[in-house]
């Protein structure tokens, strides 16, 4: 497929330029995200939105096809036969009964069945991120990390396991099919290329795959059963069974399993992850002090905007968790929005959570239920019968004849819909004052954008203050304004991250060279700081060895589990610049041009453009002029 003559076709050339330098070919083009078009360069909400139904339009012709029954998948092309260190979530699924649903059936009845439910595993893991490596009958195996990882690889396998039992047993088929599915996370070396023509596949070198196998053979029908490497990513992200230890076919000792029951009601994903007590908040008093007197302005009825940017882990959500501490015994009314990576083709997400959490919707809640319950949250307001009707439509629930009918065009319906929020704030901040905060503006669906935007117009006039957080790339449009501040987060200096590291260890002792150690990897980024040190504590037994063999140089800190995802998500993104990058750490932290060119062995031109790129991605830092720069 011709991707720049595809891009011709939807009038939209301009950005041929930008697929090309990203190695973008058909191979990875049906599995680009809103966030892969930002980083593309692709600004305009329109032509993302061009684009990404375009995109859909291509899976659904791809998924028309059935793949071979107990064949391999054709695997992605743009991953090189290159084997790589890396940690990767492995998700095992198979059919329950096939044995017994193979004596009932025709063959060629049976085949349509597998067949049925191995596009069904494609379609659902693709569309939350999955790489499906291998078909081997009646059982699939899927990667959550490779050939790209992503930031939360382990809550996208489990999101799509949980996603798989709903969506197989709606298959056409004799009787319900049922699926057991297992997921591990670990480190392996993947990419391999084994076999040869159609039988060619990317191996997989390690324990995880075996793990997740075997905690399959264990899960209970329409049931996902995770290791405890998983679990500890996940944090309180899910509701979970323990399992207890158990023994496993070929896995040495008893292993931890857990059974996935249900997305848990947390309300944000840096809850969920935090869920004992805060680290304390360093080096950010200014800031804070900042937020609180833009929340003292608006609390007069002059409404306040902050702008709150930087990168991921800088601690965007830990200073507004402390804002709210600070305020938490005032009388306001808080509101909460939340974007998603999963959600920015969803309209209104990030307002429809809000809406739910603050209905109290609950898991079981039949449509009736949350119907009385939003129709309690609603009379606080006063809503209108009319305004009702678009809130209710919004949240997807059914009009059982309380509210208007609405037959209204689809734009006309979002356009009431948009006016229906505006109403709700405005009638809630004449009560009191209101704090807003908007999580994660980069992953924003265009719709509710344009919510935020709305708000950011409507209250200059209110007693609000509205805090919008995300990341540098995310180009705010409503910088500018008299009440919009901006606010971008820097990184710790070297005394503050010894003061987080001191608040982590407590009393615990930490060997000075461990310690320098932290300082120099983290690069001043909280969340970093925080991980590594707690990595370094939870090895308590090693640091106990290396205090009493003071003459045994201390070995490095290795990235901690939590950080691994999100490091090389970032990686992945950069294209050919990751090799080098690659190149680079192999040599070390620090080193010249002079040594990157002789070692990577490049073009002058493509290795200054690669370079130019990490420093832009914020993963290397440049002291002089090439060629003597370090």
């Amino acid at each position: 497929m011709d991707v720049g003559g595809w891009l011709r076709t939807l009038g939209l050339e301009k950005y041929e330029a930008a697929f090309r330098e990203n190695d973008i070919d058909d191979t990875v083009l049906s599995g680009l995200t809103a966030e892969d078009l930002k980083d593309l360069g692709v600004g305009s909400i329109g032509h993302r939105r061009k684009l990404l139904d375009a995109i859909a339009a291509m899976r659904a012709e791809a998924s028309a096809s059935t793949p071979p029954y107990d064949a391999p998948l054709e695997t992605d092309k743009a991953a090189k036969d290159t084997a790589e260190r890396r940690q990767v979530t492995v998700m095992f699924s198979d059919l329950v009964g096939s044995t017994a649903l193979s004596a009932r059936l025709d063959p060629e009845d049976l085949r349509e069945v597998i067949s049925a439910y191995q596009r069904c595993v494609a379609e659902t893991v693709r569309r939350i991120g999955g790489f499906v490596a291998r078909y081997m009958g009646d059982g699939v195996l899927i990667y959550f990390g490779y050939p790209a990882a992503h930031e939360d690889d382990a809550e996208h396998a489990v999101r799509s396991g949980l996603a798989l039992i709903d969506a197989v047993v709606t298959l056409p088929a004799p009787e319900p099919l049922q699926v057991r599915i297992g997921v591990a996370t670990g480190t392996v070396v993947v990419g391999d290329l084994v076999g040869s023509g159609e039988a060619q596949e990317h191996d997989i070198v390690g324990e995880t795959p075996n793990l997740a196998a075997r905690l399959q053979a264990i899960a209970e029908p329409n049931t996902v059963v995770i290791a405890e490497a998983t679990r500890r990513l996940l944090g309180n992200l899910f509701e979970l069974q323990d399992l207890g230890p158990k023994d496993l076919k070929g896995i040495a000792g008893p292993v931890k399993a857990f059974a996935v029951l249900r997305a848990s009601s947390v309300e944000s994903r840096f809850e969920a992850m935090h869920s004992g007590v805060l680290t304390a908040l360093v080096g950010r008093e200014e800031e804070l002090d900042l937020l609180l007197r833009r929340w003292a302005k608006a609390k007069t009825g002059e409404g306040q905007v902050v702008l709150l940017s930087g990168e991921a882990g800088i601690g965007k959500s830990r200073l507004t968790t402390a804002l709210m501490e600070e305020i938490a015994v005032e009388p306001h009314t808080r509101l909460r929005y939340f974007c998603s990576p999963q959600h920015t083709d969803s309209a209104f997400y990030p307002i429809i959570g809000q809406f739910e959490r603050a209905a109290g919707f609950a898991h079981g809640d039949t449509p009736q239920t949350k119907l009385d319950k939003l129709d309690a949250l609603l009379a606080q307001t006063l809503t209108s019968r009319q305004d009702a009707a678009f809130l209710t439509d919004m949240l997807s629930l059914p009009n059982d004849g309380r509210y208007p009918a609405l037959e209204l065009a689809p734009e006309e319906r979002r356009q009431k819909t948009l006016e229906a929020l505006g109403v709700q704030l405005a009638t809630l901040a004449h009560s009191g004052p209101v704090l807003s905060i908007s999580e994660d503006a980069h992953w924003s669906d265009p719709t509710s954008l344009e919510v935020f935007g709305r708000t950011v117009d409507r209250i200059a006039r209110l007693p609000v203050l509205m805090i919008v957080t995300f990341r540098p790339e995310f180009e705010a449009p409503w910088v500018g304004q008299p009440h919009v501040s901006v606010l971008a987060l820097n990184r710790l200096g070297p005394r503050e991250v010894g003061s987080m590291i001191d608040h982590v260890v407590g009393n615990k002792p930490l060997p000075d060279d461990i310690r320098k150690d932290i300082i120099e990897r983290t690069d001043g980024i909280p969340l970093f700081v925080e991980e590594m040190t707690k990595a370094v504590l939870e090895g308590g037994g090693e640091l106990e060895a290396m205090q009493t063999a003071a003459a045994v140089p201390s070995p490095a800190v290795a990235v901690p589990a939590s950080l691994h995802a999100s490091l090389m998500a970032r990686l992945d993104r950069l294209g050919p610049a990751k090799e080098v990058a690659q190149i680079g750490a192999a040599i070390g932290r620090e080193f010249s041009h002079a040594l990157l060119a002789a070692v990577a062995r490049k073009p002058e031109p493509e290795l200054v453009s690669s370079l130019d790129r990490l420093i832009r991605a914020g993963l290397l830092f440049r002291k002089g002029v090439p060629p003597h720069a370090t």
